[in-house]
């Protein structure tokens, strides 16, 4: 979250603490590195919107579009932002409610 103030980071970095153990997070961090679902992809058949923020500090745009692109009739959309998680401060988070409500209600 390089858009978040110290606070969020904190309240963020202590959630993990609570709720996993050091040894799963890296075993979660390694597996999430491993796995590709890119084969998979085309046989999504429900309605999907992918939501990818521009400039992810965590993962690259592509990535989000990519898997979009995978998936047959998925919408994608990129809101404005930094943060992997969009903060409720940060203009994508406004993106993500508005795009998410148009998707739920198309």
């Amino acid at each position: 979250m390089p858009g978040g103030t110290k606070e969020q980071a904190d309240w963020f970095n202590e959630l993990q603490r609570m709720t996993v153990s050091a040894e799963m997070a890296a075993r979660i961090s390694t597996a999430t590195g491993e796995t590709d679902v890119s084969t998979l992809l085309p046989r999504v058949s429900v309605p999907t919107l992918v939501l990818h923020a521009r400039d992810d500090a965590r993962a690259p745009l592509e990535a989000g579009r990519r898997m979009a692109g995978g998936i047959p009739g998925a919408r994608f959309a990129a809101p404005t932002g930094r943060n992997h998680l969009f903060l409720e401060t940060e203009p994508a988070f406004g993106q993500f409610l508005e795009q998410t409500l148009a998707f739920l209600r198309a």
